[in-house]
């Protein structure tokens, strides 16, 4: 009943600040999961077959179904949207399954980056003072900064959007660093035997097939190596950037300073405006933070990420995250439609 209660003081929170409730379909094609997450992910589907054949599975997360409705409604103008309802997803580590009870909020075909991210995290401090938790922390992010820093980088072109990639699996990302620091993958034996095999395919018919791939794209694999090699020397020197980019932690309204510093110091050009965050002062009541490796556990956001932990018993614990994430729409295989939002963690108040 609390909980009930609760969730209802959440909703009305969000309805006063102008976004209007949509009923979301509890069943999606799997395609669309699939082309996000991966084939991997299927194992943690609930999924079945239609009459037809068509492949379909229970929601695993609310936000892709509320983009699908968005572009399969043909809809162009910006939309302000919040929904509840439960995800699926299955649970290897223990019995059953995973319902997640959650409450989500977006403004889709998002126009203004700056405004419309500051709504959705002023929604969000809306929702946390209405919440009843006395101590909380609002950590604030951005990717682009990150990828920003990998192509002022002087490492190659493959490697860079490998990082990007990658980001989020932080433990094969760690293993990427370390093998650009020291290229102790590197067997000079095994160069001199694709050497070999270069010359030898550079005479073969570039249409010919080897293990999926045409002659002429491995030869193409083969010259981006040649003409854009890893170093030992530059590939220590950017990996010790990016691990101490990743430890920047310091008070939102310091962070342009803090970054700006950071950068001059390692000479590359980026400069962070003061303007730059959606919010900058501190709240007397609020600890506001920004951390250059915040979200890494959620590969869905392309810019502004952000998330609330508050306080239970000695513990914080994740309240609301969320978002800007412009990318999911061309990941599901439609039109980038630009989108920014939120979601609130029920499963707290259980």
């Amino acid at each position: 009943m609390k909980s009930k209660k609760l969730s209802e003081k959440i909703l009305r929170s969000i309805r006063s600040r102008g976004f209007k409730y949509i009923i979301l379909d509890p069943v999606l094609e799997t395609k669309y999961i699939l082309q996000r997450s991966g084939e991997n992910f299927r194992k943690f589907l609930f999924s079945f077959y239609d009459l037809n054949g068509k492949e379909l599975c229970l929601r695993p997360d609310l936000t892709i179904s509320s983009v699908i409705r968005f572009i399969q409604n043909n809809k162009n103008n910006r939309e302000k949207v919040f929904y509840s309802g439960e995800a699926f997803r299955k649970n290897y580590k223990k019995k059953g399954s995973i319902i997640k009870n959650q409450i989500g909020y977006e403004i889709l075909a998002s126009k203004n980056n700056q405004k419309d991210d500051k709504e959705i995290i002023d929604t969000a401090l809306k929702i946390l003072k209405n919440s009843g938790f006395k101590k909380a922390i609002l950590k604030i992010g951005n990717i682009e900064l990150f990828n920003l820093l990998i192509d002022k980088l002087d490492i190659p072109r493959r490697w860079k959007n490998r990082l990007k990639r990658n980001y989020w699996n932080e433990n094969y990302f760690n293993e990427l660093l370390k093998r650009l620091e020291t290229n102790l993958d590197i067997d000079p034996v095994f160069v001199e035997i694709d050497k070999s095999k270069y010359k030898k395919m550079k005479k073969e018919n570039y249409n010919k097939v080897i293990a999926g791939r045409t002659y002429r794209e491995v030869l193409d694999r083969f010259n981006m190596k040649i003409n854009d090699p890893r170093k030992s020397s530059t590939g220590k020197k950017s990996t010790n950037i990016i691990k101490q980019f990743l430890k920047i932690k310091c008070p939102l309204a310091k962070a342009p300073k803090t970054l700006n510093s950071f950068f001059k110091k390692n000479q590359i050009n980026i400069i962070v405006s003061k303007d730059f965050f959606p919010l900058s002062k501190n709240n007397k009541n609020l600890k506001i933070e920004f951390s250059s490796s915040n979200g890494r556990e959620v590969e869905l956001y392309s810019s502004m990420i952000f998330s609330i932990e508050v306080k239970i018993k000695s513990k914080f614990m994740n309240f609301i995250s969320g978002g800007r994430y412009d990318q999911l729409t061309n990941n599901l295989g439609f039109k980038k439609i630009p989108a920014v939002g939120a979601a609130v963690n029920m499963n707290l108040y259980e």
